[in-house]
């Protein structure tokens, strides 16, 4: 098994790592559901620079999200 590389991801690439029976747009809605009902996500990532037009994540941003929602 491949262990999870911290790196710039495409939002839907790293949403569909964390749903991958979901079509792409569920899975990325599904993610940013999960971001917001994590008490300080959200607030963390607008504090690395994320918004809502972003379509990546950078590796700072990925680290937080796998640090609240544990590895995909």
């Amino acid at each position: 098994m491949n262990s999870f590389e911290i790196r710039t991801y495409g939002r839907t690439e790293l949403a569909l790592l964390y749903n991958p029976g979901l079509c792409p747009d569920s899975a990325y809605r599904k993610l940013k559901q999960w971001i917001d009902l994590c008490p300080g996500l959200r607030d963390g990532l607008a504090a690395l620079g994320i918004s809502s037009r972003s379509r990546t994540y950078t590796p700072a941003q990925v680290r937080l999200i796998v640090g609240a929602l544990g590895e995909p």
